[in-house]
Protein backbone atom coordinates (compact mmCIF):
# COMPACT_ATOMS: atom_id res chain seq x y z
CA UNK A 1 0.00 0.00 0.00
CA UNK A 2 1.13 3.45 -1.34
CA UNK A 3 2.63 5.46 1.46
CA UNK A 4 2.30 9.29 1.06
CA UNK A 5 3.74 12.05 3.68
CA UNK A 6 2.43 12.81 6.62
CA UNK A 7 1.81 15.94 8.57
CA UNK A 8 1.44 16.19 12.04
CA UNK A 9 -1.32 18.96 11.92
CA UNK A 10 -4.61 19.06 11.82
CA UNK A 11 -7.13 20.11 8.88
CA UNK A 12 -8.50 23.31 10.95
CA UNK A 13 -4.75 24.05 10.70
CA UNK A 14 -3.72 23.74 7.26
CA UNK A 15 -6.51 25.99 6.37
CA UNK A 16 -5.63 28.64 8.27
CA UNK A 17 -1.92 28.11 7.33
CA UNK A 18 -2.50 27.83 3.29
CA UNK A 19 -5.02 31.18 3.75
CA UNK A 20 -2.46 32.67 5.59
CA UNK A 21 0.40 32.06 3.24
CA UNK A 22 -2.28 32.90 0.09
CA UNK A 23 -2.44 36.49 1.61
CA UNK A 24 1.41 36.87 2.22
CA UNK A 25 1.62 36.32 -1.78
CA UNK A 26 -0.61 38.67 -2.57
CA UNK A 27 1.23 40.91 -1.06
CA UNK A 28 4.86 42.76 -1.85
CA UNK A 29 7.37 39.83 -2.56
CA UNK A 30 10.17 38.96 -1.10
CA UNK A 31 13.32 37.59 -1.16
CA UNK A 32 14.06 33.91 0.93
CA UNK A 33 17.17 32.18 0.96
CA UNK A 34 17.54 28.30 0.72
CA UNK A 35 20.69 26.80 1.49
CA UNK A 36 21.84 23.06 1.66
CA UNK A 37 24.96 21.45 2.85
CA UNK A 38 24.46 19.31 -0.10
CA UNK A 39 26.08 18.82 -3.62
CA UNK A 40 24.39 20.12 -6.95
CA UNK A 41 26.35 16.85 -8.30
CA UNK A 42 24.18 14.68 -6.24
CA UNK A 43 20.61 13.39 -7.77
CA UNK A 44 18.53 14.13 -4.68
CA UNK A 45 19.23 17.69 -4.49
CA UNK A 46 18.31 18.10 -7.96
CA UNK A 47 14.98 17.08 -7.19
CA UNK A 48 15.19 19.65 -3.78
CA UNK A 49 16.29 22.46 -5.70
CA UNK A 50 13.29 22.20 -8.20
CA UNK A 51 10.95 22.48 -5.32
CA UNK A 52 12.46 25.55 -4.41
CA UNK A 53 12.28 26.64 -8.00
CA UNK A 54 8.64 25.75 -8.28
CA UNK A 55 7.79 27.61 -4.74
CA UNK A 56 9.80 30.66 -6.57
CA UNK A 57 7.85 30.45 -10.20
CA UNK A 58 4.51 30.16 -8.67
CA UNK A 59 4.70 32.90 -5.55
CA UNK A 60 6.76 35.41 -7.70
CA UNK A 61 9.60 35.69 -4.57
CA UNK A 62 12.96 35.87 -4.79
CA UNK A 63 14.75 32.40 -3.52
CA UNK A 64 18.32 32.69 -3.51
CA UNK A 65 20.11 29.04 -3.47
CA UNK A 66 23.38 27.99 -2.37
CA UNK A 67 24.83 24.63 -2.33
CA UNK A 68 27.88 23.45 -0.11
CA UNK A 69 28.96 20.36 -0.25
CA UNK A 70 29.50 19.33 3.22
CA UNK A 71 31.63 22.49 3.80
CA UNK A 72 30.46 23.40 7.59
CA UNK A 73 31.99 27.28 7.46
CA UNK A 74 31.08 27.90 3.96
CA UNK A 75 27.24 26.89 4.99
CA UNK A 76 27.37 28.85 8.10
CA UNK A 77 28.69 32.05 6.48
CA UNK A 78 25.98 31.60 3.91
CA UNK A 79 23.39 31.98 6.58
CA UNK A 80 25.01 34.94 8.19
CA UNK A 81 25.32 36.54 4.36
CA UNK A 82 21.50 35.92 5.01
CA UNK A 83 20.65 37.39 7.46
CA UNK A 84 22.89 40.66 7.16
CA UNK A 85 20.83 41.28 4.13
CA UNK A 86 17.94 41.07 6.10
CA UNK A 87 16.14 37.78 4.16
CA UNK A 88 12.52 37.73 4.93
CA UNK A 89 13.41 34.17 5.74
CA UNK A 90 15.37 31.67 5.25
CA UNK A 91 15.48 27.26 5.15
CA UNK A 92 18.44 25.37 5.53
CA UNK A 93 19.85 22.14 6.24
CA UNK A 94 21.82 21.05 9.13
CA UNK A 95 25.19 20.20 7.87
CA UNK A 96 26.61 18.70 11.20
CA UNK A 97 24.88 18.58 14.88
CA UNK A 98 25.33 21.34 16.75
CA UNK A 99 26.75 23.06 14.05
CA UNK A 100 23.72 25.80 13.51
CA UNK A 101 22.94 26.44 17.37
CA UNK A 102 24.28 29.59 17.13
CA UNK A 103 23.35 30.74 14.45
CA UNK A 104 19.54 30.21 14.83
CA UNK A 105 19.78 32.44 17.85
CA UNK A 106 21.07 35.23 15.69
CA UNK A 107 18.52 35.02 13.32
CA UNK A 108 15.95 34.54 16.21
CA UNK A 109 17.22 37.94 17.64
CA UNK A 110 17.28 39.18 14.46
CA UNK A 111 13.67 38.41 14.11
CA UNK A 112 14.32 36.40 10.81
CA UNK A 113 12.38 33.19 10.31
CA UNK A 114 14.37 29.68 9.74
CA UNK A 115 13.50 27.04 8.72
CA UNK A 116 15.24 23.53 8.59
CA UNK A 117 14.63 20.82 6.15
CA UNK A 118 15.79 17.74 5.48
CA UNK A 119 18.59 17.13 8.14
CA UNK A 120 17.44 17.82 11.43
CA UNK A 121 18.67 19.31 14.77
CA UNK A 122 16.57 19.60 17.77
CA UNK A 123 19.38 21.28 19.72
CA UNK A 124 19.24 24.66 17.35
CA UNK A 125 16.59 26.68 17.92
CA UNK A 126 14.38 26.60 14.34
CA UNK A 127 11.34 28.04 14.01
CA UNK A 128 10.23 24.60 12.25
CA UNK A 129 11.47 21.69 10.75
CA UNK A 130 10.09 19.90 7.17
CA UNK A 131 11.53 16.50 6.15
CA UNK A 132 12.02 13.07 7.73
CA UNK A 133 13.43 11.40 10.36
CA UNK A 134 16.55 9.77 10.24
CA UNK A 135 16.61 8.47 13.40
CA UNK A 136 13.35 6.80 12.45
CA UNK A 137 14.61 5.81 8.88
CA UNK A 138 18.01 4.07 10.16
CA UNK A 139 16.14 2.23 12.52
CA UNK A 140 13.42 1.10 9.72
CA UNK A 141 16.45 -0.15 7.90
CA UNK A 142 17.93 -2.15 10.39
CA UNK A 143 14.43 -3.39 11.62
CA UNK A 144 13.53 -4.24 7.73
CA UNK A 145 16.55 -6.37 7.65
CA UNK A 146 15.85 -8.17 10.73
CA UNK A 147 12.35 -8.60 10.46
CA UNK A 148 12.63 -10.25 6.68
CA UNK A 149 15.69 -12.55 7.75
CA UNK A 150 18.20 -10.84 6.06
CA UNK A 151 20.32 -10.40 8.76
CA UNK A 152 21.05 -12.46 12.08
CA UNK A 153 22.77 -11.93 15.29
CA UNK A 154 27.23 -11.48 14.71
CA UNK A 155 26.25 -10.80 10.92
CA UNK A 156 28.31 -7.57 9.91
CA UNK A 157 26.79 -4.69 7.33
CA UNK A 158 28.47 -2.36 5.30
CA UNK A 159 27.00 1.74 5.26
CA UNK A 160 28.86 3.77 2.94
CA UNK A 161 27.89 7.28 3.35
CA UNK A 162 29.18 10.30 1.30
CA UNK A 163 30.05 12.71 4.16
CA UNK A 164 31.41 10.60 7.25
CA UNK A 165 29.88 12.90 10.42
CA UNK A 166 27.57 14.53 8.85
CA UNK A 167 23.64 14.85 10.80
CA UNK A 168 21.81 12.69 7.90
CA UNK A 169 24.35 9.88 8.07
CA UNK A 170 25.35 9.96 12.29
CA UNK A 171 21.60 10.25 12.91
CA UNK A 172 20.35 7.07 10.57
CA UNK A 173 23.79 5.52 12.37
CA UNK A 174 22.27 6.25 15.73
CA UNK A 175 18.66 4.81 14.85
CA UNK A 176 20.48 1.63 13.61
CA UNK A 177 22.59 0.87 16.40
CA UNK A 178 19.49 0.75 18.77
CA UNK A 179 17.86 -2.11 15.81
CA UNK A 180 21.80 -4.16 16.07
CA UNK A 181 23.60 -3.66 19.10
CA UNK A 182 21.41 -5.69 20.94
CA UNK A 183 21.62 -8.45 18.13
CA UNK A 184 25.29 -8.45 18.51
CA UNK A 185 25.38 -7.48 14.47
CA UNK A 186 28.05 -5.18 13.97
CA UNK A 187 28.71 -2.77 11.21
CA UNK A 188 31.08 0.03 9.27
CA UNK A 189 30.52 3.23 8.00
CA UNK A 190 33.03 3.88 5.27
CA UNK A 191 33.60 7.16 3.36
CA UNK A 192 32.69 7.65 0.22
CA UNK A 193 32.51 11.42 -0.86
CA UNK A 194 29.77 13.57 -2.92
CA UNK A 195 32.15 12.53 -6.38
CA UNK A 196 30.05 10.11 -8.29
CA UNK A 197 32.95 8.77 -9.97
CA UNK A 198 34.80 8.53 -6.81
CA UNK A 199 32.14 6.72 -4.76
CA UNK A 200 32.02 4.27 -7.61
CA UNK A 201 35.66 3.48 -7.06
CA UNK A 202 35.38 3.68 -3.08
CA UNK A 203 32.59 1.23 -3.12
CA UNK A 204 34.41 -1.25 -5.53
CA UNK A 205 37.36 -1.36 -3.72
CA UNK A 206 35.02 -1.90 -0.14
CA UNK A 207 33.28 -4.59 -2.07
CA UNK A 208 35.96 -6.20 -3.77
CA UNK A 209 37.95 -6.73 -0.04
CA UNK A 210 35.50 -7.61 1.87
CA UNK A 211 33.01 -9.16 -0.21
CA UNK A 212 32.81 -12.61 2.10
CA UNK A 213 31.91 -11.13 4.88
CA UNK A 214 29.94 -8.18 3.96
CA UNK A 215 26.00 -9.81 4.46
CA UNK A 216 23.94 -6.93 3.84
CA UNK A 217 24.43 -3.37 2.62
CA UNK A 218 22.80 0.24 3.91
CA UNK A 219 23.45 3.05 1.69
CA UNK A 220 23.22 6.13 4.17
CA UNK A 221 22.73 8.63 1.34
CA UNK A 222 21.45 8.57 -2.05
CA UNK A 223 24.34 8.74 -3.71
CA UNK A 224 25.94 5.67 -2.39
CA UNK A 225 22.33 3.88 -2.93
CA UNK A 226 21.89 5.03 -6.19
CA UNK A 227 25.50 3.58 -6.88
CA UNK A 228 24.81 -0.27 -6.35
CA UNK A 229 24.10 -1.36 -9.31
CA UNK A 230 27.26 -0.19 -11.09
CA UNK A 231 29.20 -1.51 -8.18
CA UNK A 232 27.47 -4.99 -8.43
CA UNK A 233 28.06 -5.25 -11.95
CA UNK A 234 31.67 -4.34 -11.87
CA UNK A 235 31.94 -6.70 -8.68
CA UNK A 236 29.96 -9.33 -10.21
CA UNK A 237 27.57 -9.23 -7.77
CA UNK A 238 23.90 -10.67 -8.71
CA UNK A 239 20.91 -8.44 -8.02
CA UNK A 240 19.42 -9.83 -4.38
CA UNK A 241 23.34 -11.88 -3.83
CA UNK A 242 23.74 -8.98 -1.23
CA UNK A 243 20.34 -7.46 0.48
CA UNK A 244 20.30 -3.31 0.39
CA UNK A 245 18.41 -0.93 2.03
CA UNK A 246 18.96 2.62 2.39
CA UNK A 247 17.86 5.99 0.59
CA UNK A 248 15.12 5.90 -2.66
CA UNK A 249 14.60 9.54 -3.71
CA UNK A 250 16.31 9.02 -7.14
CA UNK A 251 15.92 6.87 -10.24
CA UNK A 252 18.94 5.13 -9.87
CA UNK A 253 17.45 3.83 -7.08
CA UNK A 254 13.61 3.43 -7.88
CA UNK A 255 15.37 1.52 -11.13
CA UNK A 256 17.78 -0.73 -8.56
CA UNK A 257 14.58 -1.85 -6.44
CA UNK A 258 12.19 -2.59 -9.52
CA UNK A 259 15.09 -4.83 -11.16
CA UNK A 260 15.90 -6.29 -7.81
CA UNK A 261 19.44 -4.57 -6.99
CA UNK A 262 18.19 -3.01 -3.80
CA UNK A 263 15.25 -4.59 -1.34
CA UNK A 264 13.98 -1.05 -0.06
CA UNK A 265 14.21 2.40 -0.90
CA UNK A 266 13.39 5.12 1.55
CA UNK A 267 11.12 8.37 -0.22
CA UNK A 268 11.41 11.66 1.36
CA UNK A 269 9.59 13.66 -1.03
CA UNK A 270 12.18 16.20 -2.03
CA UNK A 271 10.16 18.67 -3.97
CA UNK A 272 7.61 18.84 -1.39
CA UNK A 273 10.13 19.18 1.33
CA UNK A 274 11.77 22.54 -0.40
CA UNK A 275 8.50 23.62 -1.36
CA UNK A 276 6.70 23.39 2.12
CA UNK A 277 9.81 24.69 3.79
CA UNK A 278 9.95 27.68 2.07
CA UNK A 279 5.79 27.95 2.46
CA UNK A 280 6.32 27.82 6.24
CA UNK A 281 8.65 30.79 6.16
CA UNK A 282 6.63 32.89 4.06
CA UNK A 283 4.27 32.45 6.72
CA UNK A 284 6.63 33.04 9.37
CA UNK A 285 7.57 36.38 7.89
CA UNK A 286 3.65 36.89 7.48
CA UNK A 287 4.06 36.77 11.38
CA UNK A 288 2.14 34.13 11.58
CA UNK A 289 4.58 31.42 14.03
CA UNK A 290 4.26 27.66 12.80
CA UNK A 291 3.30 25.80 15.47
CA UNK A 292 3.82 22.57 14.10
CA UNK A 293 6.70 20.38 12.01
CA UNK A 294 6.25 18.92 8.46
CA UNK A 295 7.49 14.91 8.94
CA UNK A 296 7.41 12.81 5.98
CA UNK A 297 8.77 9.36 4.32
CA UNK A 298 7.90 6.12 2.73
CA UNK A 299 9.56 3.14 2.52
CA UNK A 300 9.00 1.33 -0.90
CA UNK A 301 9.71 -2.11 -2.11
CA UNK A 302 8.93 -3.61 -5.86
CA UNK A 303 5.49 -3.59 -6.02
CA UNK A 304 5.28 0.17 -5.24
CA UNK A 305 9.06 1.12 -6.64
CA UNK A 306 7.34 2.27 -10.11
CA UNK A 307 4.78 4.75 -8.36
CA UNK A 308 8.07 6.85 -7.11
CA UNK A 309 10.04 6.19 -10.68
CA UNK A 310 6.98 8.48 -12.54
CA UNK A 311 7.02 10.73 -9.78
CA UNK A 312 10.38 11.30 -10.42
CA UNK A 313 10.60 10.72 -13.77
CA UNK A 314 8.21 13.56 -14.34
CA UNK A 315 4.90 11.49 -15.56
Amino acid sequence: MLRRTFMFLSAAAVAVSLGAVSTAYAQAKKTYYWVSHGSPADPVWTYFLAGAKQWADDTGNTVNTSFHNGDVPAHQEAIRAALAAKADGIVTTSPDPGSLVEIAKEANAAGIPIINFNTPDPTASFDAYVGGNNVAFGKGWAQYLVDKGLVKSGDFVWMPVEIPGATYGVQEEEGIASVFKPLNITWEVTDSTLDQGEVITRMVDYLTANRAKIKAIIGLGDLVTGSIKRVFDQVGVKPGEIPVVGWGNSTDTTQEVLNGYVNAGQWQDPQATSYMALSMAAMASSKIPPGFNIITGALYEKDTAQIYDDILSGK
